[in-house]
């Protein structure tokens, strides 16, 4: 009896046995199956069919788990590219479930494995092209040719003050409901409903590249007059335009002032109509005691409104005083500045001193000034 326990518990601590050869080769077979199912899909009658789409494959294709000989769980990486919009290939981590039918693997259900979804995720779409843009939303959603206005007067308004140093083309998705934009931003519905619009870089896209997508947020978008929705589409464009001069260390109240700036220029609004929120608290003797701090612009942050009319009031003073191309040079030299080994602050204080011939600590009295004008 003794012998035989230890016999038992030698052989409960042997290695499992080697896939033998024929498994291995069972397992290829599979994969490769797999891989062709993946490639047809991607050719014919893809999810995202509604879109201009260059170019789609699937990559990195594993077999993650099976259920049985007839099912089987795959992950890849889907890789779709808009024709004349993206120069890269946009990247989707996907999950799969496919299932053997007659006439080989067949895909049941796909979904985002990590990060935002796909906005096919939500159902059919269609797409409009205007002379300057591309309108991405639902088949069955509003008619986009709107927005596609928008969003065509937008880009040469932007060239005007930026160049031409940008691809001079927008792309703009509007999924079919706030929850909906809420989830390609991975957030909270709550924190976003004020939201318009955002700016967002394609998922899998090299840093610094014109991959960029505008989210329009169909509820907070609607709400608005003609003159609002042109200011919130013509200032996203701005960030796109803008997003190769623009770094971890540029200030929001730089980034941000300066694409309400451009919105705003040549409207003939004055400063309390652009700024309603900031002119209502300086009123009440509420007045910053500084430029705004980056997390005053997170999503959901109180105050945010005024954060976004205290920016612009800042580039206004720069484009007034010293001339709109200078607010271009300054923004320019901001992104392009080495951003390792110095302090930020510093950094704004040495390159406006250099750009428009005044300190950070001048500039703020100067600019504490004009904010404190608009209670006249």
């Amino acid at each position: 009896m003794l012998l035989l326990a230890a016999g038992g518990l030698a052989q409960l601590s042997l290695p499992p046995a080697a896939p033998t050869a024929a498994t291995a080769a069972r397992s290829a077979d599979r994969r490769a199956e797999v891989a062709g199912a993946l490639t047809r899909r991607a050719g014919s009658a893809p999810p995202w069919a509604g879109l201009p789409v260059a170019g789609a494959e699937y990559r990195n294709l594993v077999l993650a788990g099976s259920g049985g000989p007839e099912r089987v769980t795959a992950a890849a990486d889907l890789a779709v590219r808009i024709a004349g919009y993206d120069a890269y290939p946009v990247v989707y981590p996907r999950r799969i479930e496919l299932a053997r039918t007659g006439d080989g693997w067949r895909v049941e259900r796909e979904e985002s494995a990590s990060g935002p979804p796909a906005p096919w995720d939500f159902g059919p779409l269609r797409s409009v092209p205007g002379a300057h843009c591309l309108v991405v939303g639902p088949a069955a959603g509003p008619d986009p040719a709107e927005l596609v206005a928008v969003g065509d007067r937008a880009v040469p308004a932007v060239t005007e003050v930026w160049g031409r140093a940008w691809p001079e083309r927008l792309l703009l998705e509007r999924p079919a409901t706030e929850e909906q934009f809420a989830r390609l931003l991975e957030g909270d519905p709550a924190d976003w409903a004020g939201m318009a619009a955002v700016t967002v870089a394609a998922p899998g896209a090299p840093r610094h590249t014109p991959a960029d997508r505008v989210l329009v947020n169909p509820e907070a978008y609607g709400r608005l007059s003609d003159f609002g929705r042109q200011v919130v589409v013509t200032h996203e464009a701005t960030h796109v335009a803008t997003r190769a001069d623009t770094r971890a260390w540029t200030p929001m109240w730089l980034s941000e002032g300066a694409a309400d700036w451009t919105a705003y220029r040549d409207s003939g609004r004055a400063a309390r109509q652009i700024a309603p929120e900031l002119a209502r608290d300086v009123a009440a003797g509420k007045l910053p005691a500084a430029l705004p701090a980056d997390r005053d612009f997170a999503a959901g942050a109180a105050g945010i409104a005024q954060a976004y009319e205290q920016s612009w009031l800042a580039c206004d003073l720069i484009a007034r005083d010293h001339g709109p191309q200078r607010l271009v040079a300054f923004y320019r030299a901001v992104g392009a500045a080495d951003g390792q080994g110095e302090d930020r602050e510093d950094r704004t204080d040495r390159l406006m001193r250099r750009e428009l011939g005044v300190g950070l600590e001048e500039f703020t009295r100067l600019w504490l000034e004009r904010v404190a004008a608009l209670k006249d």
